[in-house]
């Protein structure tokens, strides 16, 4: 049967790591295996994008599938962008990608490898991300849905009623980390981001960038803790807040507990502008294989009810907040689902 149906690829192009997955023309995912190989970006983008296809027929032999069965194909890049499929300066890559027509160079690279032009779908890997948590949390439904999750920065997303992401003209839709946060409910003041905004990004309250910030500001309330005592840097320090919180530490929780809050603050303004069913929450925060089942649930639950009161009474009834389920694969999975749905037209 498998060597008759369609099957959509995806390729999240990591800076680091680039991973593959796929689904079957139905949307059901063809393997939840990861499979992932370096990037290689140091040898320059048309190596990566030689690379990725490589990859993708590994994936295909592993699932006893061909290039004849690829009815698309579907690539999740992170920005910044200077158009559509030309990557900008990146912090993350070599100088050789800016500028460089990442698109039309893998399309090209498709078209080798299956004999024929191959449809291809590009789009910035936290909206697929959030594509793929999407079509697992509301099924059969039709329902909006927010992704937030926070990592090394915070990825967002909002899936819309048609399955895809809010993209923009640019690609830049829902860069809504750079939004600025409530600083008066925080009472914090505005650290700079990375982004280069001063105004308070809720990045910098909800994510590892802002957890030196953060730290140096609960230390001195801890004098006695190893933390306070020790010589190394803080943003050093700030690495080992996550351990320290899923055993309880005092220190730990409660600067997890405001990046709950802060998170909780975003869910509310997310929720009057994109008016989603379901937020799902997602990033190392939500792995279940780096935190405790009871550190999630507090931080779910904080989320909550910060965001409930300042939300409409139509969305205390309906907004669900969920942890995300696909890990790793969510981004492969997404672009393949993207590939699948513009397939559709």
């Amino acid at each position: 049967m498998s060597s008759t149906r369609r099957v959509f690829i995806g390729t999240d192009g990591g800076a680091t790591t680039s991973k593959v997955g796929g689904v079957w023309d139905d949307g059901s995912t063809i393997s939840t295996r990861l499979i992932q190989r370096p990037t290689g970006s140091e040898h320059g983008p048309e190596a990566t994008v030689r690379n990725w296809a490589a990859a993708i027929s590994a994936f295909l032999d592993e699932n006893q599938l061909s290039w004849a069965q690829v009815g698309g194909v579907g690539l999740a890049i992170p920005g910044p962008y200077e158009r559509f499929g030309v990557l900008g300066r990146s912090p993350n890559l070599p100088i050789s990608f800016a500028g460089f027509d990442l698109y039309e160079a893998y399309r090209a690279t498709l078209a080798e490898a299956a004999g024929r032009p191959v449809p291809l779908a590009f789009g910035n890997d936290g909206n697929m991300g959030g594509v793929a948590e999407a079509h697992r949390v509301r099924g059969a439904g039709h329902e909006g849905v927010v992704l937030l999750a926070p990592g090394s920065g915070l990825g967002c997303a909002f899936v819309g009623r048609d399955g895809l992401p809010l993209d923009g003209d640019t690609l830049a839709g829902m860069e809504a980390a750079h939004m600025p946060a409530p600083l008066h409910l925080l009472g914090m003041p505005p650290h700079p981001c990375g982004c280069g905004r001063t105004w308070g990004c809720f990045e910098v309250y909800t994510t590892l960038s802002g957890l030196p910030f953060l730290l140096g500001q609960v230390l001195p309330r801890y004098p006695d803790h190893a933390l306070a005592r020790s010589d190394a840097p803080m943003k050093q320090r700030a690495f080992a807040l996550r351990g320290l919180a899923q055993h309880g530490d005092p220190l730990a929780c409660e600067i997890f507990d405001f990046q709950a809050r802060a998170l909780g603050y975003h869910v509310a303004n997310l929720s009057m502008a994109l008016d989603p069913r379901y937020v799902v929450i997602g990033g190392g925060l939500m792995d279940p294989e780096a935190t405790t089942a009871e550190f999630r649930e507090r931080y779910l639950r904080i989320v909550h009810d910060t965001a409930y009161p300042y939300l409409w009474p139509a969305h205390q009834r309906i907004i669900t907040i969920v942890p995300a389920t696909l890990g790793d694969l969510s981004q492969s999975i997404g672009a393949a689902l993207v590939a699948l749905y513009q397939s559709r037209g």
